[in-house]
């Protein structure tokens, strides 16, 4: 089973459903996980229930969406890999400094004790000033893999980065040998 969980981004939201949609089309069994703030935000993208609604069918599983129940996902649910999508600036932060206060950071804390692939698919304006070090850390830790990233926006956005959503499954499949996708920035 696969862990795929979903933090804010909102406006990316769209390209994640196609990602997991992709994952299951190719046969993945999906343990679907959300942060707090997406299971109970509305935004001008969409409604909160309707995604939970959506998610839950795409998986035919329940939306795991507090501390307490993403907790059982290291010692008694074991999954080959986890893969955040989209992963925002403020996830990042709090697992490169092992904060562990969201459904989210502690499905990947508790996942990252089987060592087992934790793959970031990334989103954030503020990737490129203060985010950047938080990135830095997350790369040099073990077991931890970035979907390529790219500046969605250089002239408007001169600080965002976004990852290829394109590529996630396929960084997916190279975490599972232990080998990040490259290039990681384009």
């Amino acid at each position: 089973m696969t862990g795929f969980a979903f933090c804010g981004s909102f406006c990316n939201h769209k390209a994640s459903l196609e990602v997991l949609s992709e994952f299951l089309n190719k046969g993945a069994d999906i343990l679907p996980i959300m942060s707090e703030r997406v299971y109970t935000t509305d935004t001008r993208f969409g409604r909160a229930s309707d995604f939970i609604s959506a998610v839950e069918n795409m998986t035919g599983k329940k939306v795991i969406h507090t501390i307490e129940d993403a907790e059982p996902i290291g010692p008694k649910i074991h999954l080959d890999a986890l893969v955040i999508c989209p992963c925002t600036g403020n996830t990042t932060a709090k697992m490169a400094h092992g904060i562990c206060d969201t459904a989210v950071t502690m499905a990947a804390k508790a996942h990252l004790r089987n060592e087992k692939p934790l793959v970031i698919a990334y989103a954030s304006n503020d990737a490129l000033s203060i985010c950047a070090p938080n990135i830095g850390l997350l790369l040099q830790r073990k077991n931890v893999y970035f979907v390529p990233l790219c500046q969605d926006d250089a002239e408007n956005k001169p600080r965002s980065l976004v990852c290829d959503f394109s590529r996630v499954y396929e960084t997916y499949l190279d975490s599972i040998k232990g080998r990040q996708t490259q290039k990681i920035f384009f």
